[in-house]
């Protein structure tokens, strides 16, 4: 896993960042890291995230300072392999769970990579409808067999 790269691409701001979380597992299904905040945040600290490469979303566990959970975030996701270059793009729609709700974020980000055609019409599509199988995971109570990694 050394030759490895594991990188972020981001459409609003428009980037593609090199990352250097411990990658835990990497196949064609899943890639399972462990990392810390870029920015300090007020909330949390540190995360564990799995990549669900053909689901299309990223279920990231947020811990604070005492390593104690904090929450769910999840991002919608496409991912391009190119022999040991892994891209997990972020098509923008964000999903947070906790104890209290679940939240949908950043449908606008979607709606301005539309008009600034930072992303297409099919990537958009491709977004909602990942957002959509999340959530359908989520309400329907099968959430649990995807934050054992």
């Amino acid at each position: 896993m050394n030759d490895v790269k594991l990188y972020r691409r981001r459409f609003i701001p428009n980037e593609k960042i090199l990352l250097h979380d411990k990658i835990i597992r990497i196949d064609n299904e899943v890639i399972i890291t462990k990392w810390k905040t870029f920015r300090p945040k007020t909330n949390f600290s540190s995360g564990h995230s799995c990549v669900y490469i053909d689901e299309g979303f990223k279920v990231s566990k947020l811990f604070d300072d005492n390593n104690n959970f904090v929450s769910f975030y999840c991002d919608i996701i496409n991912v391009k392999i190119n022999h040991n270059e892994y891209i997990v793009e972020d098509l923008l729609i964000d999903v947070t769970i906790n104890k209290n709700n679940v939240r949908v974020l950043d449908l606008d980000e979607l709606a301005d990579a539309l008009d600034k055609n930072l992303i297409t019409t099919n990537m958009a599509k491709d977004a909602l409808r990942k957002a959509n199988r999340l959530l359908s995971i989520i309400y329907n109570g099968n959430f649990k067999k995807f934050i054992n990694f």
